[in-house]
C-alpha cells in the first residue's frame, strides 16, 4: 500500500504542478487514497521531494529523480546548501552566499554541478561564495531560488 501510494505521489507531482500538501492530499483522494497530512509529510521526506520555484514564478513539488534544472538543484545541492548557508543576497549581477565557516567550498561546488542557467561563474572562500550572473534579472532569480532553500 505504501509503495503504491508513494509511486502515485511521484507520478502526480511529475504530471501536475502541486504546490501544497493539501493539494497533494486532494489529488491522492481523487486516486482513491485516504491518508492524513502526517502521512503525506512522511512520504515527502522519505521520497526526497522538495518544493522549488517553477517557471511561472509559483512553487511546485519535484523529486530528486528528474533531469531538469529544478530537480538537479533540489537534490544534492539543496541538502548541502540548506545545511551550509546562512544568508543569500544580491547586488546588480552578483549573488553573495554567506555560509557556516568551512562550508562555502562544498556548497559552491555542488551549486556549480547543478548547472543553473544564467550563471557565468562562481568564486568560493571559506565562509562565503559569490555567483556571477549574466544579468541582474538572473541574479534576482538565483537569489530567490536559493532563499527558498534556506527558509
Amino acid at each position: 500500500m505504501k509503495a503504491n501510494r508513494q509511486q502515485t505521489i511521484i507520478r502526480l507531482i511529475a504530471s501536475e504542478e502541486i504546490d501544497t500538501q493539501e493539494g497533494l492530499l486532494a489529488c491522492l483522494a481523487a486516486e482513491g487514497y485516504r491518508v492524513t497530512q502526517a502521512t503525506i509529510s512522511r512520504d515527502i521526506r522519505e521520497l526526497g521531494i522538495h518544493k522549488v520555484r517553477g517557471e511561472n514564478g509559483g512553487y511546485r513539488y519535484v523529486t530528486r529523480r528528474g533531469g531538469d534544472e529544478a530537480s538537479d538543484l533540489s537534490s544534492k545541492f539543496a541538502i548541502i546548501f540548506s545545511e551550509s548557508a546562512l544568508s543569500v543576497n544580491y547586488a546588480q549581477n552578483i549573488v553573495v552566499v554567506k555560509c557556516h565557516t568551512g562550508m562555502a567550498n562544498s556548497a559552491c561546488a555542488t551549486f556549480d554541478a547543478a548547472k543553473i542557467n544564467g550563471v557565468i561563474g562562481t568564486l568560493s572562500g571559506d565562509d562565503t561564495f559569490l555567483i556571477i550572473a549574466a544579468t541582474i534579472e538572473d541574479a534576482a532569480n538565483i537569489c530567490s531560488l536559493l532563499c527558498d532553500l534556506i527558509e
